[in-house]
């Protein structure tokens, strides 16, 4: 008995210490960069675990010397505007390959899903090219539109997975009442759906939010650059002196936002991801 305690005492030490290391190593990184971004200078080269003397100059830098408030609102306009279309197309998409029965529908859903495997330099010439005829260049438009190559693919397996869970019975008593496909999206699936919405939407939100590099190739001016292309053109005098306290700063302000909207909707996240794990 003794023994058995101590094996399930010496299994839940190693468990804690897993779970300390694993939250260790990935929070670390974010905590660095937050006291990176609150030195200056020569202490910025100093390792340095708590600062008694914070340099706040790094914050009012960032927003000081580039449009970086104009860049933050470029970056939620194209995140929010990508995930809208996104989420509208795919539960589009989904209902019609989940609950519609037509010959190739699953190879429709697999060449979508195939969409998504190609890199974005395989794809970056082609893109240019329409977003050029298009007359988007330089344009908001022109990430958004771009941006749903990879925000798509993963939405539309996402919604159709959970779409097939969902009970038959609710269509045919609504089609019984007479509702438009429509109706039934708008007014049966999704209230049920909320979850899997969440889940994907957020992950879409986070895609457009770190994407470099369409938003490096179809913009130009600083005024419509996102924030990863405008923290990456931070500049100082020379190659050798960055200032990579401001770079830390912009980082931690672009950052915060995501984590935020993380631990706000970690559990429709969780619920969303595990939804279609279990057939009903």
């Amino acid at each position: 008995m003794n023994f058995k305690k101590f094996r399930r005492l010496l299994g839940k030490t190693a468990f804690c210490l897993l779970l300390l290391l694993i939250v260790g190593y990935t929070v670390f990184p974010f905590y660095w960069a937050i006291v990176s971004s609150l030195k200056s200078g020569a202490a910025l080269f100093k390792v340095e675990f708590w600062l008694s003397d914070p340099y706040w100059e790094n914050y009012v830098a960032v927003f000081r010397e580039q449009p970086f408030g104009r860049n933050i609102l470029n970056s939620l306009f194209v995140s929010v505007s990508t995930v809208v279309v996104s989420l509208a197309l795919a539960l589009a998409a989904a209902y019609a390959i989940g609950r519609i029965q037509f010959r190739g529908r699953m190879l429709l859903l697999f060449m979508i899903l195939g969409v998504s495997m190609f890199p974005q330099v395989a794809v970056l010439s082609g893109m240019f090219e329409l977003i050029n005829a298009l007359g988007l260049y330089n344009n908001l438009l022109a990430l958004s539109l771009s941006y749903m190559i990879f925000t798509l693919p993963f939405t539309v397996w996402v919604l159709t997975t959970f779409m097939r869970e969902l009970p038959k019975e609710l269509e045919e008593a609504a089609i019984v009442d007479g509702a438009s496909p429509l109706a039934i999206v708008w007014h049966v699936f999704m209230p049920l759906m909320g979850p899997a919405l969440v889940t994907t939407g957020l992950l879409a939100f986070i895609a457009a939010w770190n994407e470099f590099l369409f938003a490096l190739t179809f913009t130009l001016s600083s005024e419509m650059r996102t924030v990863p292309v405008a923290i990456a053109l931070i500049s100082g005098a020379s190659a050798y002196e960055l200032p990579w306290g401001n770079i830390m700063a912009a980082s931690v302000i672009v950052t915060v936002p995501l984590i935020l909207l993380v631990l706000v909707f970690q559990r429709r996240i969780v619920s969303g991801l595990t939804a279609g794990a279990v057939k009903g």
